[in-house]
């Protein structure tokens, strides 16, 4: 029997302090700690989804930044398909955290792992936290050197070849 498919997105959201802070989020429903995700509206792709959900449940506007990684996992008759990237947030919300949600903390990477209540969130952030900070102090890196423009812009739009098969397609899909 086929397993239904529930597409999701969500973030690895960071804060710049010393250490760098992780967003984890209390679920009203069962005081769950997790990682700020949701599930695609109609028509939404992946990332438009994941910047969303964030917002929603942490109440900060992110910079998104490079995707991360796919964590799929069961749930009830079917299969959860989240996919995230780094985000970086402010440090000051820029709205109210939907009703869904208690509470959010900031939190450094030990920490945010220790009060994930899901273990399989646990081993997904164990493997790309590390990455999320590297990528945060690659553009801090940058900036300070003066390689990123303070400005960035694109005159024309790159052409871009038309996606063949479907794993370009999927890939295309994930990255709009």
């Amino acid at each position: 029997m086929a397993r239904d498919i529930i597409l999701a997105a969500g973030g690895i959201v960071v804060q710049r302090a010393e250490p760098p802070r992780f967003a984890v989020v209390c679920l009203r429903k069962r005081a769950d700690w997790v990682l700020p995700k949701g599930k695609l509206d109609l028509g939404e792709t992946p990332r438009a989804a994941a910047q969303r959900e964030v917002l929603e449940e942490t109440g900060h506007e992110v910079t998104i930044g490079e995707f991360l990684g796919t964590l799929a996992y069961p749930i009830g008759a079917g299969t959860k398909v989240v996919h995230y990237w780094w985000m970086e947030a402010g440090a000051e919300p820029s709205r109210k955290l939907m009703k869904d949600v208690t509470a959010v903390e900031w939190l450094p990477l030990d920490d945010a792992l220790a009060r994930l209540s899901r273990s399989h969130e646990q081993a997904f952030l164990a493997q790309v936290g590390p990455l999320a900070i590297a990528a945060m102090a690659g553009t801090a890196r940058e900036a300070s050197e003066g390689q990123m423009d303070p400005h960035p812009y694109v005159a024309a739009p790159p052409r871009v070849k038309k996606p063949k098969t479907l794993l370009e397609k999927f890939w295309r899909w994930l990255g709009s």
